[in-house]
């Protein structure tokens, strides 16, 4: 099971997340996700577990913990959703249509 951890404290590192999670069971991998350009954390991780019911149980318990004087959030992970390539701007964004219009009037030409 793929594990989603937020709320971490700037100064937690990969092994502190790992050990976290191994008093539940076996910890498959752990990472804190970090900014590429300045290295530091950005304050969430991902934790992976091959056993179910240990990852069930390490979420029940760890979720709303303490770290740090931070209280973490601890949930299943959500598959990742594919981005579009539109800049953000969805279906169209801000695109004008000028389709059956004569600068705005309305009427189109006939």
């Amino acid at each position: 099971m793929n594990i989603y951890v937020s709320n971490l404290s700037f100064n937690v590192v990969d092994e502190d997340l790992k050990a976290f999670f191994e008093e539940y069971g076996e910890v498959s991998s752990a990472r804190v996700i970090t900014d590429k350009f300045t290295g530091r954390s950005r304050g969430f991780g991902f934790v992976e577990m091959p056993n179910d019911e240990e990852a069930k149980k390490a979420i029940s318990e760890l979720d709303k913990g303490v770290v740090e004087g931070r209280a973490i959030t601890v949930t299943e992970a959500k598959p990742r959703e594919e981005r579009s390539n539109g800049g953000g701007r969805g279906n169209g964004g801000n695109r004008r249509s000028f389709a059956g219009s004569n600068n705005g009037g309305g009427r189109g030409r006939y």
